[in-house]
């Protein structure tokens, strides 16, 4: 038996009863992006508005008994809505969808059949898969390679059919109907039991689904292909919006554009050339800028080289520099007999750090002055360097490090 939400995808809410409730969990992706097992109910009722996932398309939101629903999933005949409040069996309930996320997920699906089907007609292409995602859907086509003026006849022809009114029928074959091989399909779960549900564009696809569609294309509004992506071996997806997501997509780009005006100080269409010279400029920067620092750096070895503090422990922090900018004030100083502790970034916070000496001692030394500094690093060849979290903790490495030259004198 089809669902009442596949019976009628504009229904928005309607009363049925509760069949059963039993405990249940749910696996859900916390804030954190780790797996959360969340406690509550599976309930079943004797129809339902809320579309279990299946077919490429994502189940519905909504509420029953204004308890929301979290998550609805088939089960055969019947479908399982996660709640986490128990709702009694035999009681009358108000099932209401949400149905921002139910036209949308209608827009996109219908959208798909129409892509399908055209680019099934215009090039022999065949889809292998689709995806429903959160902002964008994707269509997987059996094609090594789509050019640009193949997707833009594929989005005029999709479009004129969308502005042609085109119906979209729903109908139930038997599976020993002669006209089920007509239809266009990737097969029926492993568990389906009845009759074969048909959603049909008139004049351009028949197709096996399960899922919720708009009545007449009109309803998709327009369709916007926004390019294509490589695949899986010998297949291509094509990336598309249909419906209200063009137009979400249309705002986003306008609020960019009007940002990057704002920025850039000229129009929209000279927005790319502006960019490239700001990437020009920048570029001349960060190499007269390394330079000045590798000059730095030398110049900056050389000091310490002559300094009257020279030997034991040399300590050195500065704000701005890199991993390169310590290993040349290594290099350049080329000692083996006097540890060299460099930091550079935050005097605080985070940075990075290089111990460069004798091998044996920067060996023994390097992996406690990582730990002294919250930090990781690896080493080889008298030299032990990696990231700080705790630059405020110098002091402590210092420390450590005359400990260790003091022992070692006092052993000689």
């Amino acid at each position: 038996m089809a669902f009442l939400c596949q019976r009628d995808s504009y229904a928005r809410e309607f009363t049925t009863t509760v069949v059963s409730c039993r405990p249940a969990e749910l696996q859900t992706e916390g804030s954190n992006g780790k797996k959360e097992v969340v406690n509550g109910f599976h309930v079943v009722l004797e129809d339902t508005l809320l579309f279990p996932e299946g077919g490429g398309q994502p189940d519905d939101r909504g509420t029953i008994n204004d308890i929301d629903v979290l998550r609805v999933t088939r089960q055969g005949s019947q479908a399982d809505h996660f709640t986490q409040m128990p709702l009694a069996p035999g009681s009358q309930v108000q099932v209401q969808v949400d149905w921002e996320r139910r036209f949308d997920h209608m827009q996109q699906h219908s959208g798909q059949h129409l892509i399908t089907a055209v680019a099934d007609d215009l090039f022999g292409w065949k889809t292998t898969s689709w995806e429903l995602g959160r902002l964008r859907s994707v269509i997987e086509l059996d094609s090594p390679s789509v050019t640009a003026e193949q997707v833009a006849a594929i989005e005029q022809s999709v479009n004129e059919k969308i502005r042609d009114r085109l119906p979209v029928n729903v109908r139930e074959l038997s599976l020993d109907d002669p006209e089920v091989e007509q239809v266009r399909g990737r097969g029926l779960p492993d568990d389906h039991a009845g009759p074969i549900r048909v959603v049909t564009i008139e004049g351009v696809d028949s197709n096996m689904c399960c899922g919720t569609h708009v009545s007449n294309l009109s309803d998709l509004q327009v369709i916007k292909i926004l390019g294509t992506e490589k695949g899986k071996k010998n297949k291509t997806n094509l990336v598309f919006l249909a419906g209200n997501r063009v137009l979400k997509w249309m705002e986003r780009s306008h609020g960019t554009e009007k940002a990057l005006t704002a920025l850039l100080k000229c129009g929209a269409e000279e927005h790319v050339e502006a960019v490239k010279k700001l990437q020009n400029s920048t570029k001349l920067l960060q190499k007269n800028n390394l330079n000045l620092l590798r000059d730095l750096a030398v110049h900056t070895a050389h000091s310490l080289r002559n300094s009257p503090d020279w030997g034991g422990v040399v300590v050195l922090h500065r704000k701005e520099g890199d991993s390169e900018f310590m290993n040349i004030i290594a290099n350049e100083i080329g000692s083996e007999e006097t540890l060299l502790f460099l930091t550079v970034g935050d005097e605080k916070g985070a940075g990075l750090f290089l111990l460069a000496g004798p091998a044996e001692a920067v060996e023994n030394l390097g992996p406690r002055v990582a730990e002294v500094l919250e930090g990781k690093g690896a080493g080889k060849k008298g030299r032990f360097q990696g990231k700080a979290t705790k630059m405020s903790q110098r002091a402590e490495v210092q420390a450590l490090l005359q400990d260790y030259i003091s022992t070692q004198s006092a052993e000689e």
